[in-house]
């Protein structure tokens, strides 16, 4: 399993844009890949801020999902509107999320090269501390 949480700035006057953006990803990504678990945004509280939490069966899945061509078609856009982002890779607590635990996981061997490019760029990190709390 492969989960992040995303935070997102976006710049001033651009959320409208972002959000139908947003919308436009949402529908894609849960249309054609079946091995997304969690795909959404959510405003913040504080004014252009958002936050997208995203988990997919594999960090495999995650990179499909990175390099799929409605992901990339967006990109350039979501450049220009975006002012910062963090991606925060996290686990869920067993027994109080369905979802598994995120894990790290050799790139396969067929990847592409835009594949072997994010795998670096967004490589999972998993905390060391969250193998103290795992049963």
């Amino acid at each position: 399993m492969a989960t992040i949480l995303a935070h997102i700035t976006i710049r001033p006057g651009m959320t409208e844009r972002f959000e139908a953006v947003a919308r436009q990803l949402y529908a894609s990504t849960h249309e054609l890949e079946p091995r997304v678990r969690r795909y959404e945004y959510w405003r913040g509280a504080d004014e252009n801020t958002y936050y997208s939490l995203l988990s997919f069966d594999s960090f495999d899945d995650f990179l499909v999902h990175q390099t799929s061509d409605y992901h990339e078609a967006a990109s350039p856009e979501l450049g220009t509107m975006i002012a910062a982002i963090r991606l925060e890779w996290v686990d869920p607590i067993e027994s109080a999320s369905p979802l598994a635990p995120t894990n790290s996981a050799p790139l396969a061997r067929d990847a592409t090269e835009l594949e072997r490019l994010y795998s670096q760029r967004y490589a999972a990190q998993v905390a060391a501390w969250w193998g103290e709390l795992r049963g």
